[in-house]
């Protein structure tokens, strides 16, 4: 079928609520190349919201799922367990910096790592409340809607939120927001809405995903981690998006040194197959329960055969050594764009975690959100895929494979100066 009835399709049996914008069907896709369902050739610079660090069908993760499939799909490991599990395991509490010996739990997305996280950290300390930031985002089930930092489009239409969450001001210095202006909010909600003897967690992105891509300073996240040992709260930190390898590290958290009680981990884990982590410190892992963890598809043996053969990857082809080189390229093709265009602004990039603003006004920094659809509709049209993001909508991510080739990369990042000079004579 072509991408026209493909869309008929879609308008006719897709809830509008959950059906894409995008006229165009993925077809088939290597590494950072689509081909969509009219043969059309489409350079991929979102990643699948940065599950992909490692390519569309990575060989190596590919085989290692043709091999599980001929072995065992599923039993539910609650039933009747298998190696995948315990090795995925094995290998996150070997690799995840947290206190102590950690233990593992395995889900299926990011939304059911934070959910368990809070149920863990609930068992771990007694305790009911958890605080999160402005701009975070955690996912779309019910609590985590309600400990995202951002309402639309996520519950704007889906009534009250479950309670005993709480919200402090994240460090975003360019927006106005400093981080003594953060560690004060913080204390201050401790001191008026959520009692430190009734907190259970606080919950951060090292680096905002769909807030805009902001990293937190070391600093920050130590004042943060001092303070939850004050307080005999737990320290969760929210590594779905910024997790394996996007930032030039394992996960973003190890830039600081910082140890937290609980990191969740899903998106590139598995190269586009579903799975999440929660790792902890063993202690807090064991707080809930016997049976009180796990579902039904959680830690599926074919998303475990694919995490190892994604970690294996990781070794094999330098992964983190990549994500470093891709950000710097990226870094200096934004400062470029930042001299030549007056609306971009505030580049920055963590390896290749990497984003830039989209101004109207560089004095003031003006968030510019129409602009910023317009360059990636017009992207888009030259055969890019790229996303916007942030609380004012007007940041552009990149979140292209790690593993894409120069010359790809070259040809995307040439599309996009193409657009913005387009949009500035428009």
């Amino acid at each position: 079928m072509n991408n026209a009835q493909l869309n008929e399709l879609k308008t006719r049996y897709v809830a509008s609520g959950a059906a894409s914008p995008a006229t165009q069907f993925a077809e088939r896709a290597e590494n950072a190349l689509i081909w969509d369902a009219d043969g059309n050739r489409i350079i991929d610079f979102a990643g699948g919201i940065g599950v992909l660090n490692v390519g569309h069908r990575h060989p190596k993760v590919v085989q290692a799922v043709k091999d599980q499939l001929d072995k065992v799909m599923h039993t539910c490991q609650t039933v009747m367990p298998y190696e995948g599990y315990v090795k995925v395991a094995e290998k996150l509490s070997q690799l995840t910096p947290v206190r102590g010996h950690g233990k593992v739990m395995l889900a299926n997305s990011g939304a059911e790592a934070l959910e368990n996280a809070v149920k863990v950290a609930r068992a771990a300390t007694g305790r009911d409340n958890v605080i999160c930031f402005t701009g975070g985002y955690h996912g779309r089930t019910f609590m985590t809607m309600a400990m995202n930092g951002k309402v639309a489009p996520y519950a704007t239409d889906f009534g009250s939120m479950p309670g005993n969450v709480f919200r402090a001001p994240y460090p975003v210095p360019y927006h106005g927001v400093s981080e003594e202006d953060a560690l004060n909010g913080l204390k201050m909600t401790l001191k008026t809405d959520a009692n430190p003897r009734n907190t259970a967690a606080i919950v951060l992105e090292p680096v905002l995903g769909e807030g805009g891509f902001y990293a937190a300073s070391p600093s920050f996240l130590k004042a943060v981690r001092e303070i939850c040992d004050e307080h005999g709260m737990l320290m969760i930190v929210d590594e779905v998006q910024s997790g394996f390898g996007r930032t030039g590290k394992l996960f973003a958290i190890e830039h600081s040194g910082v140890e937290p009680d609980i990191i969740t981990m899903a998106k590139s884990m598995a190269d586009g197959m579903p799975i999440s982590a929660v790792v902890g410190t063993d202690k807090v892992m064991d707080a809930s329960g016997g049976n009180s963890l796990g579902g039904t598809y959680t830690g599926s043996p074919v998303s475990c055969a694919a995490t190892l053969a994604v970690l294996e990857v990781f070794e094999e082809e330098k992964i983190l050594e990549k994500s470093q080189a891709l950000g710097d390229k990226l870094g200096e093709r934004f400062a470029k764009w930042q001299q030549d265009f007056a609306c971009v602004d505030n580049i920055r990039h963590l390896g290749a975690m990497a984003a830039f603003d989209v101004v109207a006004d560089k004095a003031n920094h003006t968030p510019d959100a129409e602009l910023t659809g317009a360059l990636c509709k017009k992207a888009r049209e030259k055969g890019l895929v790229l996303l916007s993001c942030g609380l004012y909508g007007n940041t552009i991510r990149f979140l292209m494979p790690v593993t894409i080739e120069d010359d790809i990369l070259q040809e995307g990042l040439d599309i996009i100066e193409a657009c913005l000079k387009e949009l500035s004579h428009a």
